[in-house]
């Protein structure tokens, strides 16, 4: 009778130190799962590729690396074989005669670059890098309508920038400022999820 009440005592005592180690064990897997879940989700939906030919034109360009890779996600979702009904094309989705403009204004070396292979990745990114760069000098440095204008065009831009200082609320197009918040967005999320991509 003693032994089994022994045994008994010795089976609960055993139950009951294992319960503080399964709750233990429960708020690990919890954090864990708070803590990476999110970042593993997020790096699906925010792949990120070619960064040393983003962080080599970004630099020559002087463009900030995470808008590339933004821009990029918001044309193109990484397809370099990419292209719009209007004749867009690679990652970046650019036009051929934007590409042949960058060759004119000097800002890109059509004999290294040739604007005739906009689906090779490198390439693409040079032209995107330094049509970005153009526009952002254009507009004296301020992103948002470098955005906005790498959707709708400069001319659109300029006349929105007179109606309101806000350029957000002077957008007329729905299109540019679904772009311009989605770009954004993902730039944000790649200096969060990628903060050593580009060193």
């Amino acid at each position: 009778m003693g032994s089994k009440l022994m045994n008994r005592r010795g089976s609960f005592l055993r139950w009951y130190r294992a319960v503080p180690l399964t709750v233990v064990l429960i708020f690990g897997l919890v954090s864990f799962a708070f803590t990476f879940a999110p970042s593993l989700l997020f790096k699906s939906m925010y792949p990120l590729r070619y960064e040393d030919e983003i962080t080599a034109s970004a630099s020559a360009h002087g463009v900030d690396p995470y808008l590339v890779a933004a821009v990029i996600r918001s044309e193109s979702s990484w397809d370099p074989e990419a292209s719009s009904h209007q004749g867009a094309r690679g990652l970046m989705q650019l036009m051929p005669e934007t590409a042949q403009d960058m060759v004119s204004k000097g800002l890109v070396d059509g004999k290294r670059y040739s604007y005739e292979n906009l689906e090779d990745p490198a390439i693409n990114i040079e032209y995107g890098c330094a049509y970005l760069s153009y526009l952002l000098t254009y507009f004296n440095g301020a992103t948002d309508r470098a955005i906005a204008a790498y959707n709708a065009g400069m001319g659109n831009v300029d006349g929105w920038a007179k109606q309101d200082k806000l350029l957000h609320n002077a957008i007329t197009f729905p299109e540019t400022q679904a772009y311009l918040v989605r770009v954004n967005m993902a730039k944000a999320r790649y200096q969060e999820l990628y903060p050593q991509a580009f060193r």
